[in-house]
C-alpha cells in the first residue's frame, strides 16, 4: 500500500502505528482486537494452547509457561535436555496465527527469604535472555511484597524504606538482562506489591533515569480501585492516565466486584472510560483480557472489541 508505514518495534514503544499517506488509520495494528492471557486456556502443550486460543477468536496473548504445565521461571539450572525449547514454544503459536506480546517472569521481587529471592531472580534473568525467541516484547514482572506466602497479599512493611530498596536490587539485575536481550521489563501497579499505585510507579521511573527506557507500565484500572472507591474512577483513572500515559506499554482487562476481582463488563468498572483514556495514550497498545472464565472469553472480547471501535485510539484522537 503505497504511503504506508509502520514505524514501531515492541521494545522501543509498546504498540505500533500505522500511517496513509500521511494519516493515522484504524487498522488491526491499531489493537482493535484485544488480546487474552493464555493461562485462561490451560492445556498440556503449547500448541494445545495456542489452538484454543485461536479457536477462540483471539491473535494475541500474554503468555504464561504454567498455561502449559512448565513452572512459570523454569530452573535455570535444569539440563539443557530439560529446558524449555523457547523456539519450539513461539513456533507452536506463530502456526495458529497468535502473536504472543508479553511474557510473563512473576516471582516476589522483594521475598524475606534473601536466597529465595537471588534464585528465583536468577531465573527470571534466564527467562528475560528467552522472550525473543518466542517474539515477546515485554516480560512482566511483579514488584514483590513481604508477605511469605502470596505474592499478591499486602503486608504491613512493603512501605518500609528497605522494601523499595530490596525491589530496586532485584530490578537492576533485571533492567540489565532487558538490556542484553532487546526488550522491556513491564511493572504493573498493584495495591498489595510494593509498586502499589500510579504514584509510586511514576517514582519508579523518575528514579530510573535513563534506564527507564526499559520498563513499561501495565496498567490494570481495576487495580487502581475498590468497592469502596470505585464511584470515584474518572478521578482516579484520568490522574493515572495522566501520571503513567507515555509509559504505558498495555492495559490489563478485568472488572472490579463484592466478590473480588471478574470478567470485564460483569463489574462496576466503566470501560468505555477506559477506552477513552486509552485515547489519549501517545501510542496505541493492546488490551489484554484477565480473569475471564474460557467459555466467556468470546463474548469479552466482543464487548471490548466494540469498545474499540466507538473510541479507536487515532494520533488526531488523543487529547
Amino acid at each position: 500500500m503505497p504511503g504506508w508505514t509502520a514505524p514501531w518495534s515492541p521494545c522501543e514503544h509498546g504498540g505500533p502505528v500505522s500511517t496513509v499517506d500521511g494519516e493515522a488509520r484504524l487498522t488491526s495494528d491499531d489493537f482493535v482486537d484485544p488480546g487474552i492471557f493464555a493461562r485462561i486456556f490451560p492445556r498440556p502443550t503449547a500448541r494445545e494452547v495456542a489452538l484454543a486460543v485461536a479457536s477462540a477468536g483471539f491473535s494475541l496473548v500474554q503468555l504464561n509457561l504454567s498455561s502449559f504445565g512448565l513452572p512459570t521461571l523454569p530452573d535455570p539450572g535444569a539440563e539443557p535436555d530439560d529446558r524449555p525449547d523457547y523456539n519450539g514454544i513461539g513456533d507452536a503459536f506463530a502456526s495458529e496465527g497468535v502473536a504472543v506480546w508479553g511474557l510473563s517472569a512473576t516471582y516476589n521481587m522483594i521475598h524475606p527469604d534473601v536466597t529465595r529471592r537471588r534464585r528465583d531472580t536468577a531465573a527470571a534473568v534466564e527467562l528475560i535472555a528467552s522472550a525473543r525467541s518466542l517474539g515477546a516484547g515485554v516480560v512482566t514482572l511483579c514488584t514483590g511484597t513481604r508477605d511469605p506466602d502470596n505474592m499478591w497479599r499486602a503486608h504491613a512493611s512493603n512501605h518500609d524504606p528497605d522494601a523499595w530498596n530490596d525491589m530496586r536490587a532485584s530490578l537492576d539485575e533485571l533492567l540489565h538482562a532487558a538490556a542484553e536481550s532487546g526488550v522491556r521489563l513491564g511493572i504493573e501497579p498493584e495495591a498489595a506489591n510494593v509498586v502499589g499505585d500510579a504514584r509510586s510507579a511514576r517514582r519508579l521511573l523518575d528514579e530510573l533515569g535513563a534506564a527507564e527506557s526499559l520498563v513499561g507500565i501495565v496498567l490494570d484500572p481495576a487495580n487502581l480501585l475498590t468497592t469502596a472507591t470505585i464511584d470515584h474512577q474518572e478521578r482516579i483513572l484520568t490522574e493515572a492516565f495522566g501520571e503513567l500515559g507515555p509509559a504505558v506499554v498495555c492495559i490489563h482487562a478485568k472488572d472490579v466486584g463484592g466478590g473480588g476481582f471478574s470478567a470485564p463488563g460483569t463489574g462496576g468498572l466503566d470501560f468505555g472510560l477506559v477506552y477513552r483514556l486509552r485515547q489519549s495514550l501517545p501510542r496505541s497498545v493492546p488490551v489484554i483480557i484477565q480473569d475471564t472464565p474460557e467459555p466467556d472469553a468470546s463474548e469479552v472480547r466482543g464487548f471490548l472489541r466494540s469498545l474499540a471501535f466507538v473510541h479507536p485510539w487515532r494520533r488526531d484522537a488523543r487529547r
